[in-house]
C-alpha cells in the first residue's frame, strides 16, 4: 500500500517527537509498504538556531531531510509551509497526487488540521497519541474539535482502555481502535550497564515552557471538574521521592530556572532538556541508553479518568532495557517485572527498591516488554488490520 504519514518532527524537533514519528515509519516501511512522510500544515516551527517559533523553515526541513535519510527514507518526504506554499522534498504536484492516490493518510498526533489536498486522501485516520483533552472537548461541544474529527473516516487512539468500564473517558458518537507507540527494536537496541547510576526522565515540566507553551488551554472541565494537561501538577506531587530512596534520580527538563531550583531544593538532579533532546540520534537516545531506569508522572487526565495511556518515552526506555516506574494510567502492559505502575510516593519508593534489589532481571523483563508489545512492525500491522487495511 502507498501510505502519508502526517507529522510535526520539523516543527517540534525534539527526541520526543521526532522519534513518535520515525518509529512509526520504520514500523510501516517494516512491512512492505510504500511510505511517505509528510509536513504540512499551519504551525509556525521552532527554531532552536533562533530560539523561538519563526516563519524560517530552513532548520525544520534540515532536520526532515537527515532524519528520514537515517531510517531509509531520503527520498520520501514533503515538506510544506501553508504561509507561502512553497515546498521541499516533494513538489506540489507530487504532494497532490500522494494526496489522491494513497491507501491510507495517518494523521499521527492529530497534529495537522486538514485542509485542502489533504482532504483528497481516500481514507483518513487520525491517530490520537495523546488521549482524554479532545474528548472532553467534544463532550462539552467544541465545535473546532468536532470539525478536525469530521475530517477523518477512522480513529485511533492511545488510551488502550477506552470502552471499558474503569475508563470514564466519554467517547460519544466516536468509534475508536486502541494502538499504542511502536518501537523500532533496531534503532533502540538492549544496552545493559549494571553500573548505571541515574533513573531519569525527559520532558517538559509545565504547560507555560518549552514546546508546550500555549497548551495552557488544554486543561477540560468535565462534569464539574477539570482536568490537567500540564505535568507540574504530578511532579509536584512526587517532589519528595529522592529523601524517600538512596536512588540518584536525575530529570532533563524544559522548564523555567525557577521550576529547575525548586526541583532541586527537594534533592532532585536537575540539568536542561533542550541541547540534549535536539541530538536526536547522539544524545538523546545515549541519554536514555545509559540511563539506569526511567522514574516518570503522567497528565492528570489520563490518570484520573484510567484511560491506559502509555508513553513514547517509556516505551523507547524498555526497548532500551531499562526498567520503567511510571504513575499509573491504568496501561494494559503487564507490570511488576521491567515495568511498575505507580499511584504515590510510597509506591514509587517501593518499585525503584525493587528493581534495584535484582537489577539484571528487570533489565531484561523490560526489553522483554518491548520485543512483545512495542515492536514496529508488529504494532503497525495490529493497526492496518484492526482498520481493515491488511
Amino acid at each position: 500500500m502507498r501510505l502519508v504519514v502526517l507529522g510535526m518532527m520539523g516543527a517540534c524537533p525534539f527526541g520526543g517527537q521526532t522519534w513518535l514519528y520515525l518509529n512509526w515509519l520504520s514500523g510501516l516501511r517494516r512491512l512492505g509498504h510504500e511510505v511517505w512522510y509528510v509536513e504540512d500544515n499551519r504551525i509556525w516551527q521552532f527554531d532552536p538556531e533562533r530560539d523561538g517559533f519563526t516563519d524560517q523553515c530552513t532548520y525544520a526541513v534540515d532536520h526532515i531531510a537527515h532524519s528520514l535519510a537515517r531510517i531509509g527514507l531520503a527520498d520520501r518526504w514533503a515538506f510544506r509551509w501553508d504561509a507561502t506554499g512553497q515546498t521541499w522534498g516533494a513538489s506540489a504536484g507530487r504532494l497532490r497526487e500522494l494526496y489522491r492516490s494513497c491507501d491510507a493518510l495517518l494523521n499521527i498526533c492529530s497534529a495537522t488540521e486538514l485542509h485542502g489536498d489533504q482532504l483528497l486522501a481516500p481514507f483518513r485516520v487520525l491517530v490520537e497519541t495523546d488521549p482524554v483533552v479532545d474528548e472532553l472537548k467534544l463532550a462539552a461541544g467544541d465545535e473546532h474539535v468536532r470539525y478536525q474529527f469530521a475530517s477523518h473516516q477512522a480513529f485511533a487512539t492511545y488510551g488502550e482502555r477506552y470502552g471499558e468500564p474503569e475508563c470514564g473517558v466519554p467517547l460519544g458518537d466516536i468509534s475508536f481502535v486502541t494502538t499504542r507507540q511502536p518501537v523500532d527494536l533496531d534503532l533502540w537496541p538492549y544496552v545493559h550497564d549494571p553500573a548505571a547510576r541515574l533513573f531519569t526522565t525527559i520532558g517538559n515540566f509545565r504547560a507555560s515552557t518549552g514546546f508546550d507553551h500555549g497548551f495552557e488551554g488544554y486543561e477540560a472541565d468535565y462534569e464539574g471538574e477539570t482536568y490537567r494537561w500540564s505535568k507540574h501538577h504530578e511532579w509536584l506531587r512526587f517532589a519528595e521521592l529522592p529523601s524517600m530512596t538512596t536512588q540518584p534520580l536525575q530529570l532533563a527538563l524544559a522548564a523555567d530556572e525557577d521550576d529547575m531550583s525548586m526541583m532541586r531544593r527537594h534533592g532532585w538532579d536537575v540539568i536542561p532538556a533542550n541541547p540534549m533532546s535536539l541530538d536526536v540520534f547522539g544524545a538523546y537516545r545515549r541519554y536514555i541508553q545509559g540511563s539506569r531506569g526511567e522514574f516518570t508522572v503522567a497528565k492528570d487526565q489520563n490518570i484520573r479518568l484510567r484511560s491506559g495511556w502509555f508513553s513514547e518515552r517509556d516505551a523507547c526506555y524498555l526497548a532500551s532495557g531499562k526498567p520503567v516506574v511510571a504513575q499509573d494510567t491504568a496501561t494494559v502492559i503487564p507490570t511488576g517485572e521491567g515495568l511498575f505502575c505507580v499511584a504515590d510516593l510510597a509506591e514509587a519508593a517501593e518499585a525503584i527498591d525493587t528493581i534495584n534489589f535484582d537489577y539484571p532481571r528487570h533489565c531484561r523483563a523490560a526489553r522483554s516488554l518491548a520485543e512483545e508489545y512495542f515492536e514496529a512492525a508488529g504494532v503497525a500491522g495490529r493497526l492496518l488490520a484492526d482498520l481493515g487495511l491488511s
